[in-house]
């Protein structure tokens, strides 16, 4: 990963953490995370943590670069 990357998440979480609900990638990940949570329900290999986490990942990755 690049700096870049890593600035760049490092402002996203800070203005998710400032803004809550109002900043516009807070959504899109708590949907990725309750996603994950419900694959991580029906897989037997995911846990349901683990589906949390991953999904949130994956949409925050997916907020910075699309």
């Amino acid at each position: 990963m690049s700096s870049d990357f890593v600035e760049d998440a490092k402002a996203e979480i800070s203005g998710m953490a400032k803004g809550g609900m109002r900043h516009p990638s807070t959504k899109p990940v708590l949907t990725g995370a309750a996603v994950g949570a419900v694959a991580g329900l029906l897989l037997p290999v995911l846990s349901i943590p683990a589906g949390l986490a991953i999904g949130a990942g994956y949409a925050f990755y997916k907020r910075l670069r699309p």
